[in-house]
């Protein structure tokens, strides 16, 4: 029995679900500010995620500082001060937030 979907409307059509899955990946990126300064972000997160809760945890058992900011193109971005990216993937993981196949590190 084969079932064939010819709809342009089709919510599973290659196209659709090509871009779905790279937006559905989460990155961890860092970028250096000045001399041995850098700045840690992470995008791509749920939006049932509470973002501010998540960014107070990391900021007290890493002792860094962060703030949640509001991007057009990527939604709700996390900064945090310093290279994070081992903790936060750390974290993610074992909060059970996103697989290891969904997470992007970038950087270094």
């Amino acid at each position: 029995m084969d079932i064939t979907f010819n709809n342009s409307n089709d919510l599973f059509s290659l196209e659709e679900s090509e871009n779905f899955f790279t937006t559905s990946k989460v990155t961890i990126a860092v970028q250096k500010r000045n001399g041995r300064k850098c700045i840690t972000t992470v995008t791509g997160l749920a939006d049932d995620l509470d973002l501010k809760l998540i960014l107070s945890h990391i900021k007290k058992t890493h002792s860094c500082n962060g703030s949640v900011i509001k991007d057009e193109t990527f939604g709700e971005i996390i900064k945090l001060s310093g290279d994070q990216r081992e903790n936060m993937y750390k974290f993610l993981i074992e909060e059970q937030i996103n697989k290891e196949e969904d997470i992007i590190v970038k950087g270094g």
